[in-house]
């Protein structure tokens, strides 16, 4: 089997249960031997290296439901598991912007370094927690800054699905019920690709894939976090 403990952070909960967390982007983290570039260090705590509040956001929730899920345990910019493998955003080279450096210039076989040590081990840790588990929903849990290079945003939540466009129009309007300001497919689309790991696993066993997009600067707050996480509980117990 696979190790995937430097990939893949899991944990446990009720396999039995409706639904498998997933958190691609819970890190800002650069394993050995990687280390950021001086003129990278802005990076590091923004929302470019990782989804603030995510993984803080999935234990909880995780932990409410008493549900498994895997967090990824390396930034995004090292190379992005909610992409595939032929995405020009795999491993970023601008931001704001501005050239990312641990990823100018790069040589196939660094490439393949990063692809084999972590993008598909994390990959292999989720495969296995779906496939251990009887989830009827991958469901991914992002967040998003309220601003995009200039783009100031002010929805609370979004719902990204490809498919399964039914199960998504359900939680939205369970959630507008909850009182969240939410949009199908904000400010990404699911049928864009862009919630390519939850739809990429629930395929694998013929179940829903969803994933939520929060806004950051709520997400961190612990009133609406507990808020939203008591509302995905009722919807999915």
């Amino acid at each position: 089997m696979m190790d995937w403990s430097e990939a893949a952070e899991e944990v446990e909960g009720d396999l039995n249960g409706r639904l498998v967390f997933t958190c691609e982007h819970a890190s800002n983290a650069l394993p050995e031997p990687w280390r950021w570039p001086e003129a990278d260090r802005w990076l590091v705590d923004t929302h470019w290296a990782s989804d603030i509040g995510a993984a803080a956001f999935t234990r909880r929730v995780a932990g409410l439901m008493n549900a498994p899920a895997v967090l990824s345990k390396f930034s995004r910019l090292l190379i992005d598991p909610n992409r595939p493998l032929d995405s020009d955003t795999l491993f970023r080279q601008n931001a704001d912007g501005r050239q990312v450096h641990l990823n100018e210039n790069l040589l196939a076989t660094e490439r393949q370094e990063r692809i084999d040590r972590l993008y598909e081990p994390y990959h292999a840790a989720v495969s296995a927690m779906v496939s251990r588990s009887r989830a009827d929903t991958v469901f991914a849990i992002h967040t998003f800054t309220d601003d995009y290079e200039g783009d100031k945003r002010s929805l609370e939540l979004g719902v990204l699905f490809d498919d399964d466009e039914e199960p998504a129009y359900a939680l939205i309007r369970h959630l507008e019920g909850a009182g969240f300001h939410v949009l199908a497919n904000k400010p990404w689309s699911g049928k864009g690709g862009l919630a390519y790991s939850p739809v990429r696993h629930a395929k694998e066993v013929g179940c829903c894939a969803l994933e939520i997009e929060a806004r950051q600067d709520l997400i961190v707050q612990e009133a609406f976090a507990q808020r939203l996480a008591e509302a995905l509980a009722r919807y999915f117990t």
